[in-house]
C-alpha cells in the first residue's frame, strides 16, 4: 500500500467518525449513518490494500 493511500483512507475514517459525532451531537441521524459508513468505507479500503500487499509478499 502506498503511502499516499493508506493517508487517504485514514483521512476518510477521520471525515466519517467526525461526521458521526456531529451528526450524534445534533440529532442528524441521517448525518451519523453517513459517518459511519465513510468509516466502514475507509476501514474496508485498507483490508483489502492489506490482503494485496500480503499476497505481494507471498510471491
Amino acid at each position: 500500500m502506498s503511502a499516499m493511500d493508506k493517508a487517504r483512507h485514514k483521512v476518510e475514517e477521520a471525515v466519517g467518525k467526525a461526521k458521526e459525532k456531529l451528526g450524534s451531537a445534533t440529532g442528524d441521524r441521517s448525518t451519523e449513518v453517513e459517518g459511519k459508513t465513510e468509516q466502514t468505507k475507509g476501514n474496508l479500503k485498507q483490508a483489502g490494500e492489506n490482503a494485496k500487499d500480503a499476497f505481494r509478499k507471498d510471491r
